[in-house]
């Protein structure tokens, strides 16, 4: 795949070439990146292209915290996520293109895939059709990230981590902290540390006692929810957590979602989602963010562009059309 020019990139932008008004457009994709990663990176610009490809006139729009690229790297470390998603649901419903579309279908790479199911659970306007994600840790991760020698950022984030993971200061302001997440093994639940403390994962996993009936009708609307876990991944640990599934620490064994309370009491959508074939596991080759173009193409080919017939949509775009 070859670099987005930045006229290219504009052209991307511009409402009278994208803004699906026929059943046969394909509707607007959003992509939110990963962990130290910024929503002008070229590899970004690439899946854009490639997005193209597959569906000619697909409107594009990368989540952005920051104009500034470096500043939109700097807040995948360091911010409340509440704070961010609040801010990526107005952006979002005040998007011209994005917020006339009758839906949007959605990308997440690494954590911009659990911030995305966030986006779904707690705003949904304008509402998702698909959301397919690539090394995603929807039931977070039990180790911390290693860092390269001279990322100063991902140092000082992992820092604070391993200093005090549960500290009011640490989940305010450490994205990661975030979606950490401590099992209590005797149970199979989050540690009372998690649940008592955690500012986001355990809130859109609906892992408290009080449930939010939102989030689960929301996620639950989606036509497709797929999941993709890097085969050779060392980054994200567990690796599993990109399909909701329970790792034992000690033993090493891993209890699929379907056997999980979490899907049993269906806390946010997912059984509904797998009972009417909505919900998919795929696995794709090399190691964290090692993105196969083969499985991006045929995941663009399956699961976004036009609106079908037999979709929900389809009334929406009727109406909107008129």
């Amino acid at each position: 795949m070859r670099p987005t020019t930045l006229a290219a990139f504009l052209t991307l932008l511009s409402p009278s070439t994208a803004l699906p008004t026929t059943s046969s457009d394909p509707l607007p994709l959003v992509i939110w990146h990963g962990l130290g990663d910024n929503y002008l990176a070229e590899g970004l610009q690439e899946v854009g292209e490639l997005a193209e490809k597959v569906h000619p006139g697909t409107f594009v729009y990368n989540v952005r915290l920051d104009n500034d690229a470096g500043s939109d790297r700097t807040a995948t470390f360091f911010g409340n996520v509440t704070t961010q998603l609040e801010q990526v649901c107005e952006d979002l419903a005040a998007h011209p293109i994005l917020s006339s579309a009758p839906a949007i279908d959605a990308l997440g790479f690494s954590q911009g895939g659990q911030f995305l199911r966030g986006y779904i659970e707690r705003c949904n306007k304008p509402p998702v059709r698909s959301l397919v994600t690539f090394g995603s840790q929807h039931n977070g991760i039990a180790k911390f990230q290693a860092c390269g020698p001279t990322d100063w950022l991902c140092k000082g984030a992992m820092g604070l981590l391993r200093s005090n993971a549960w500290s009011g200061f640490v989940q305010n302001r450490v994205v990661p902290a975030q979606y950490y997440r401590e099992l209590n093994e005797s149970t199979g639940l989050g540690s009372d540390n998690y649940l008592e403390h955690s500012n986001f994962l355990a809130d859109i996993n609906n892992e408290r006692a009080l449930k939010n009936e939102t989030y689960k009708k929301n996620l639950a609307s989606l036509e497709k929810f797929v999941m993709f876990v890097f085969a050779d991944d060392t980054t994200v640990i567990p690796k599993e957590t990109g399909w909701f599934a329970e790792v034992n620490a000690t033993s090493e064994e891993v209890t699929k979602i379907q056997d999980r309370t979490i899907y049993k009491e269906d806390w946010i959508g997912l059984k509904q989602l797998d009972e009417k074939g909505a919900l998919i596991f795929k696995n794709t080759p090399g190691e964290h963010m090692r993105l196969d173009e083969d499985d991006l193409e045929d995941a663009f080919r399956e699961y976004f562009g036009p609106v079908s017939k037999k979709s929900v949509f389809q009334e929406v775009l009727v109406d909107w059309e008129l």
